[in-house]
């Protein structure tokens, strides 16, 4: 019986030193709350006229939506088809950038909000050939 006791002590001492031993850390599975990436085709543009009023404008081109501020307000519009190059309106208001004139105005009034035209830009003086 003596020769069982030191066995059974041994496996009963490695038995209950595996079962109280806690688990390792585990690798804490943190699942963080990742934005989705934003794939729309953005544009985002300043323009200052020549009375120092900005306008700012942020064109989606895959919503087709146009977002206007100017004088801390914010104006959201939608691209028309129907009209040349790009331009956006809502029922009160048409902003238009067709040739280098910006133009943002309020639809049922006529009243010009903001008016830029850009300056066409120059290719500098021509370089003509001497012999």
């Amino acid at each position: 019986m003596k020769k069982l006791l030191a066995p059974i002590l041994l496996g009963l001492t490695i038995i209950s030193l595996t079962a109280c031993k806690h688990p390792g850390k585990e690798a804490e599975s943190v699942t963080a709350a990742v934005a989705p990436e934003n794939t729309d085709d953005i544009s985002k543009n300043v323009y200052v006229d020549s009375y120092g009023e900005q306008i700012e404008v942020t064109i989606n081109n895959t919503k087709n939506t146009a977002t206007i501020h100017l004088n801390g307000k914010t104006y959201d519009l939608k691209k028309s088809d129907a009209l040349p190059e790009y331009t956006a309106s809502n029922e009160e208001y048409q902003y238009s950038e067709i040739k280098g004139n910006v133009t943002f105005l309020k639809k049922n009034v006529d009243m010009v909000l903001f008016h830029l035209k850009q300056a066409k830009k120059e290719s500098g003086p021509a370089k003509m050939a001497s012999y």
